[in-house]
């Protein structure tokens, strides 16, 4: 269903976010720094197992995208789902990165990030830091799917409205991924959101990154190359895209067991 957010104003980008139910959220103290944006690293820091998340199969995508058409935070939903990290969602530019008219592509080249910073003074720790992505290979261009390309047209002809509406108090922040007054979304305000919408469309709550997976993980069980997975992922190492992201569904193990009846029947 349709939502609106209301936000306080701020001056500088990296203002606090509104609820999108018109709402203003009451002010919570962090007690722990908020989880980095970027892949998961190959080993964890405690020896201790940790459980396997599950990302989201094709049947909950489906349903998570219909039931939460026409919010206003589709298209960013559309863009996690298009296995863009949190960060680089929050970090995309109109200008600079987006190409809507022409190509239908997306540039992901640039960050948006929380970093907990214990030298400065407490309620003020968590500060947003921009930069370029990780790796060459994190930079890339993506031919945007049909249905993510229709999503960030509609989201730039409501942003072009609420710019009206607002008038000077708009924030010309020049960020796609902004709120009613153009103050640029941070990646905790994101996921807040997307586990909002995620109650709303009573689908299995998941981290943006198993989103990700999900994304990855269908590619390549639906035939496409583990080269172009791995380069759309952003990752410049193919084993670790498949060793980390790709999770076999049913239908193709089904399909190898298939194949492989052939040779042993």
């Amino acid at each position: 269903p349709s939502s609106t957010t209301a936000t306080s104003r701020r001056t500088g980008p990296d203002t606090a976010n509104a609820n999108t139910n018109g709402s203003t959220p009451p002010t919570t103290s962090r007690t722990s720094p908020p989880q980095h944006d970027h892949d998961p690293p190959p080993h964890s820091r405690s020896n201790a197992p940790k459980p396997k998340s599950v990302p989201w199969d094709e049947t909950e995508v489906k349903t998570f995208l219909e039931e939460i058409k026409g919010h206003r935070l589709y298209a960013a939903m559309m863009l996690a789902l298009i296995a863009e990290r949190p960060a680089e969602v929050c970090g995309a530019r109109w200008e600079e990165d987006v190409d809507l008219d022409g190509a239908g592509t997306i540039a992901v080249q640039n960050t948006r990030t929380i970093v907990y910073d214990r030298t400065r003074e407490k309620g003020a720790r968590n500060k947003v830091v921009e930069k370029d992505t990780k790796t060459d290979a994190g930079k890339r261009v993506l031919p945007l799917p049909t249905p993510a390309l229709k999503a960030l047209k509609a989201f730039r002809a409501i942003q072009a409205a609420e710019k009206l509406a607002a008038g000077a108090a708009y924030n010309n922040s020049g960020y796609v991924l902004v709120d009613e007054l153009g103050n640029p979304l941070k990646t905790d305000k994101l996921r807040r959101e997307a586990y909002k919408l995620m109650k709303a469309a009573d689908v299995r709550k998941v981290r943006l990154y198993d989103a990700r997976h999900a994304t990855l993980s269908w590619m390549a069980n639906n035939g496409v190359p583990d080269t172009v997975v791995s380069a759309w992922a952003g990752h410049s190492d193919l084993s670790f895209t498949k060793r980390v992201y790709v999770h076999p569904d049913p239908q193709s193990l089904k399909a190898g067991s298939e194949k492989l009846g052939e040779l042993l029947g």
